[in-house]
């Protein structure tokens, strides 16, 4: 699964890596947990690109309680072309979500050591993820899930699962609205090359989302842990 992830790449650097006219100003994040806005690139029909946020947790349009998006923060690959939570977002509404890096918790002597996973060269990337519409009583939320593949073999003693990232040249075809190729599309959705990937354990003060600084992906972890950074 993909749980909490950070970016802090600067949006200047989010506009050059998307293609993006434009990027919301944020500040850097290491420690975004789902329920939170996350930023999320769309393209129109026009196939231009422009990034704004979403709640991390998907509302499908048909749903009765937004608090289903609790359970739908992320999608399997497997799945997204016929589940009905999300077959409709994956055929017209998909998304990249920008990400320099995630965490992934692996249990160890009775507790969870948490590791951040990365790129080799710290190089910023994209998530795929879908997005939805949702219409409530004080007006329409965006909300939007990450798709997860199986594990690589960098991923498999942390997780069998992670977030499915797609490659540079795969951003123009993911995003287009008039994709007519589901099979083409969850092709793209492939565990991410070992070796392209480095992972390390980091300090359990990433397991409270109250948390939410540089020192959090440092490697070990610095800072000191309180009892409640101890519960994930």
């Amino acid at each position: 699964m993909c749980g909490r992830f950070s970016l802090h790449s600067s949006p200047h650097v989010v506009e050059l890596q998307f293609g993006l006219a434009h990027a919301p100003a944020f500040d850097p994040r290491y420690n975004i947990a789902p329920g939170t806005p996350i930023l999320a690139v769309r393209a129109d029909a026009s196939h231009a690109r422009s990034g704004s946020f979403l709640d991390w947790g998907l509302i499908p349009s048909w749903a009765k309680d937004p608090a289903i998006g609790h359970r739908l923060i992320n999608a399997r690959a497997e799945q997204v072309a016929e589940k009905p939570a999300f077959r409709s977002a994956f055929r017209r509404r998909r998304c990249i979500i920008p990400a320099d890096g995630f965490y992934e918790w692996q249990a160890t002597g009775g507790r969870k050591q948490p590791y951040y996973i990365r790129p080799r060269e710290n190089e910023l990337f994209g998530f795929a993820g879908l997005y939805e519409h949702w219409k409530g009583p004080d007006g329409v939320v965006g909300s939007c899930t990450v798709i997860t593949t199986a594990a690589n073999a960098l991923m498999r003693p942390l997780h069998d699962r992670m977030p499915a990232i797609l490659e540079v040249g795969d951003y123009a075809h993911w995003l287009d609205p008039d994709n007519p190729d589901p099979d083409a599309l969850v092709a793209m959705l492939r565990p991410a090359a070992s070796e392209r990937m480095t992972a390390h354990p980091v300090s359990l003060r990433v397991n409270s989302v109250r948390n939410d600084d540089a020192d959090l992906i440092a490697e070990g972890g610095r800072g000191p842990v309180s009892g409640s950074d101890l519960l994930l």
